[in-house]
């Protein structure tokens, strides 16, 4: 077949793939903002697919994994986000919320724990550190809110990753975000309150009481 004939054929094939996936990304996009999570994961699916280096479709997918429960393929979608885009601190954001989510779950093994734990603090201190906007006090609320988790989870007695040193220091750090918060807004009971336990776990800590599991 002569080029003249192939190049066009290879142009309309084209578009017909970038119409294809534009369509699903604007069907996802409005399932996504309905509220109809689900929906959204089956159209962005389908635009991701036609288009894997589309960094938007990606993040939305990656959020309406993170609203549909689906925290591991959350993750991925993240991943994916942060190869096409490493300075998007909503994806690190998103990312540590899901691991966060993996790393309390109960049926989790304690490696996963460790891994996905210590994986939410880091994602975080990534989007601190990429975030502009200083006034965003919930990557500070958050990250604390991770340190602590992995505080408790360093300092379970009998565990194979029990490391008091590194238990009573996230649980240092897990306060100094937190008190950042309630500083900026003094009206937080709620951070107030998370601030009380972390105080709580680390008096435990550090005078050898038994500590109570979260």
């Amino acid at each position: 077949m002569k080029l003249s004939v192939i190049l066009p054929l290879l142009i309309m094939s084209s578009l017909e793939s970038a119409i294809a996936q534009n369509a699903y990304v604007r069907l996802g996009q409005q399932a996504l903002m309905d509220g109809d999570f689900r929906s959204a994961v089956s159209h962005l699916e389908k635009a991701c697919i036609t288009d894997s280096t589309n960094a938007n479709a990606m993040w939305m997918l990656g959020y309406s994994y993170y609203h549909s429960d689906n925290y591991k393929k959350s993750i991925l979608a993240y991943t994916k986000v942060i190869a096409i885009k490493p300075a998007d601190a909503t994806a690190y954001y998103y990312r540590a919320r899901a691991k966060s989510y993996l790393g309390r779950d109960n049926q989790a093994s304690a490696a996963d724990k460790e891994l996905y734990l210590l994986g939410a603090i880091v994602d975080l201190t990534k989007a601190i550190s990429i975030n502009s906007d200083l006034r965003d006090n919930k990557y500070y609320q958050n990250r604390g809110i991770a340190y602590r988790d992995y505080g408790m989870f360093k300092l379970q007695p009998a565990s194979h990753f029990f490391d008091k040193a590194r238990g009573i220091n996230s649980l240092k750090a897990s306060i100094a975000d937190l008190e950042k918060v309630l500083a900026d807004n003094p009206s937080r009971m709620d951070i107030s309150a998370l601030i009380d336990q972390s105080k709580e776990k680390l008096i435990q800590a550090t005078t050898g009481n038994t500590l109570v599991k979260h």
